[in-house]
């Protein structure tokens, strides 16, 4: 990959200039780098980031590192492999039970992914599981998981929009502390994604446990960390990371090419490469184009906006500058086809709807021609909130 110019990170804090550094496996650091941190924020940045179990690994030994600093990355390094340990128990009977009553499942993140991409499972984290299942086994599957102890999260939704807005449903056991995201689709609609019944086709077995767990093919895993970590604004070095690792990995990029640009993955695929070649140094060698294209670029710039402050985008209300930024970022990664496929969606009825004015069920489809008067009360009402 040939750079066109290098992202400007003058507002990064040094502290996460460090540990990107750090994540460069193959960058040996000076002692002078280590130099007047404020080594109380690389900690928060490292938690912040999910990157504490790699940097535990790395810095164990270090003499320049204060020892309160590696005492506390190896006690979130042990918490996070008992953690993993666990999840990989849950993963391996939720398979099973899932098995027995002969629902495909393919595993999208947690264990299975930190032992592909990483070969240990301490060295990544997992808050959760994932798994994909067809849109069709769904009803079978809210039985089966409300009969295993599981408790449903609520999933407003109004004429069915849920089938193709969202793209998973949470579940938790409140028992072993675990949750369990559902998905029937890998992103959230309208996006054009590949048909689980293809994902199920180039599916791959894991060695990991002895019951048969699936996750996805190469180029399906590829195609799945690049739209989730673009989501997120790659808000979080841990998604950039796990797009590092796969770099390591032996691709047939003509086909991985062919299959990106046909879901139209393709730009947030290069402004991935472009972070990671700028912040790890990772190794770019993808037979993409050579020139990468300037929007591929600007997006790249634009997540920068991410690493400048600690945002937590999982962390609701954001502050209104963040929330801002981040919508008109989201439809900017989006393709000139999906982001037609989003505006007219604005058409269809939105559960918030419902709250403006409740209809009987048998009279929801009246919300479609009520939509632009619903919207237009809404933002009013809005607008006259924020002037009070």
């Amino acid at each position: 990959m040939n750079s066109q110019f290098d992202l400007n990170i003058a507002s990064v804090p040094k502290e996460l200039i460090l540990i990107c550094e750090l994540l460069n496996e193959n960058k040996m650091i000076s002692g002078e780098k280590f130099e007047h941190i404020d080594w109380s924020l690389f900690l928060k940045l490292s938690i912040h980031h999910r990157v504490y179990p790699l940097l535990y690994y790395k810095l164990k030994d270090k003499e320049c590192v204060p020892q309160n600093v590696i005492n506390r990355l190896r006690t979130e390094y042990k918490k996070n492999t008992f953690k993993m340990l666990f999840l990989s128990g849950e993963m391996e009977q939720i398979s099973r039970q899932f098995g027995e009553e002969n629902i495909k499942m393919i595993h999208l993140k947690g264990p299975i992914l930190a032992a592909e991409l990483y070969g240990d499972l301490s060295l990544r984290t997992s808050s959760d599981l994932d798994v994909l299942v067809p849109l069709s086994e769904l009803n079978k599957v809210d039985r089966m998981l409300l009969e295993s102890g599981y408790v449903k999260e609520e999933l407003v939704s109004v004429l069915n929009d849920w089938k193709w807005r969202h793209h998973h449903i949470g579940y938790v056991h409140p028992k072993k502390q675990i949750k369990l995201e559902v998905h029937w689709r890998l992103n959230p609609g309208p996006a054009k994604e590949p048909s689980f019944s293809e994902l199920w086709e180039r599916k791959r077995k894991s060695s990991m446990t002895n019951f048969p767990v699936y996750f996805l093919s190469q180029e399906d895993l590829l195609l799945f960390l690049i739209s989730h970590g673009a989501r997120h604004g790659w808000s979080r070095l841990r998604w950039l990371v796990d797009i590092h690792q796969m770099m390591k990995q032996e691709f047939d990029w003509k086909k991985t090419k062919k299959h990106l640009k046909k879901f139209q993955f393709l730009t947030i695929t290069e402004q991935a490469l472009i972070l990671c070649s700028q912040l790890f140094k990772t190794p770019i060698n993808t037979g993409l184009q050579q020139k990468i294209n300037n929007r591929s670029w600007k997006l790249a710039q634009s997540t920068i906006f991410y690493y400048e402050q600690l945002i937590n985008l999982h962390r609701e209300p954001l502050p209104a500058d963040v929330a801002k930024y981040h919508k008109n970022y989201l439809f900017s990664i989006k393709s000139l086809q999906h982001k037609f496929l989003f505006i007219l969606s604005f058409l269809y009825p939105y559960p918030m709807d419902i709250k403006v004015l409740r209809l009987p069920k048998f009279l929801h489809f009246l919300y479609f021609p009520l939509r632009p008067f619903i919207w237009f009360f809404r933002k009013t009402i809005s607008r006259t909130i924020g002037e009070n």
